[in-house]
């Protein structure tokens, strides 16, 4: 019986081709796996997992920490297998940190996710600056298991703790010039040091955007914490969207500000690299990367002899949302 192996794709070919021009060129070595890794599997894709352990908790406040203990459990039903705590907190792209898989775990302990404001702003009746705390005061976490495709033609399945990000946006009463909503991370170069490299190719800050009637859908999550604990630092602390029927390039970290808009904001992987990244980033088998296929994917944790690659659905697998586009036409609205 033949071994269906993952594609053999080089690394320039799987990161965004501005990052890659400008990230460090090196074959990582291979490192012995704990025996945790061995039991969960084999290694994330075909570089080596990290020899450091990611962080079981982060130093989060106790009123958080309670908040998260009291989210409602997740009553849907979903049969895909959950990623390993250690591959989802550890194979990350938050390039805020660095380029490469495991830099965002081994360098992000100088972001400060505590306390933490959010700005909102734009086309709305109520504006202003407001702290985490009063944010999740007003809402009702759940656990939310759901599926995480990345562009780069690698996925994970993730047990998030978060609130639907329509419940918040309600509350500032958009107005009907309201048609986007738009998401700023923070831009901070001694909290997030790969900012001030000179190597960079992103405009910090990060931002990303989304229509409004896609903000509003029920699936739309922010996220505060994964697994039942508070979000590491890597993965978004302490504030991150999750679009599960998009590329996660979509799902912003550490937001600092949310702005209704009239017209359709600016996105950091658009203005980098146009014809690779469009604004809507639907995740669709059927158009490719315009530098590898998007019909497959790999699930993690995979290894060189359980490669793990497995169809993409379109949607990633949420056909709920397909009403939202089904005037596009989704090749030339990528």
């Amino acid at each position: 019986m033949l071994i269906k192996r993952p594609p053999r794709i080089a690394s320039s070919e799987i990161t965004p081709e501005p990052i890659y021009r400008a990230r460090r060129q090196f074959m990582r070595q291979s490192v012995a796996l704990g025996s945790a890794a061995i039991a969960a599997g084999a290694v994330a894709g075909a570089q080596a997992k990290p020899s450091f352990v990611a962080k079981a908790d982060v130093a989060s406040p106790l009123w958080l920490r309670d908040k998260i203990a009291g989210a409602a459990a997740d009553t849907s039903e979903i049969n895909d297998k959950l990623t390993p705590y250690e591959h989802v907190t550890s194979y990350n792209n938050f390039y805020e940190f660095g380029y490469d898989k495991d830099d965002p775990a081994k360098h992000s302990d100088s972001l400060k996710p505590h306390p933490w404001q959010v700005e909102i702003s734009g086309e709305a009746e109520k504006t202003g600056t407001f702290n985490l705390e009063d944010i999740l005061s007003k809402v009702e976490l759940q656990e939310r298991v759901y599926r995480l495709r990345c562009v780069e033609a690698w996925s994970m399945v993730i047990p998030w703790i978060g609130f639907e990000l329509g419940s918040l946006l309600k509350q500032f009463n958009p107005t009907s010039r309201a048609k986007y909503v738009a998401f700023t991370t923070l831009k901070d170069t001694k909290q997030m040091p790969a900012q001030g490299s000179a190597f960079g190719t992103i405009d910090w800050p990060y931002v990303e955007g989304l229509r409004m009637d896609e903000a509003m859908h029920p699936l739309t999550l922010l996220a505060v914490g994964l697994y039942g604990k508070a979000l590491p630092n890597q993965n978004g602390a302490p504030l991150r969207l999750v679009v599960p029927w998009k590329y996660g390039f979509k799902s912003i970290k550490s937001i600092v500000k949310i702005e209704f808009t009239e017209k359709q904001p600016p996105t950091s992987w658009n203005i980098s690299a146009p014809n690779e990244y469009g604004f809507y980033a639907n995740v669709n088998p059927r158009v490719d990367h315009p530098r590898w296929s998007q019909a497959t994917e790999r699930r993690l944790p995979s290894g060189l002899f359980s490669p793990n690659i497995i169809d993409t659905q379109m949607f990633n697998g949420y056909d709920e949302v397909a009403s939202l586009y089904s005037d596009m036409d989704l090749k030339k609205y990528f």
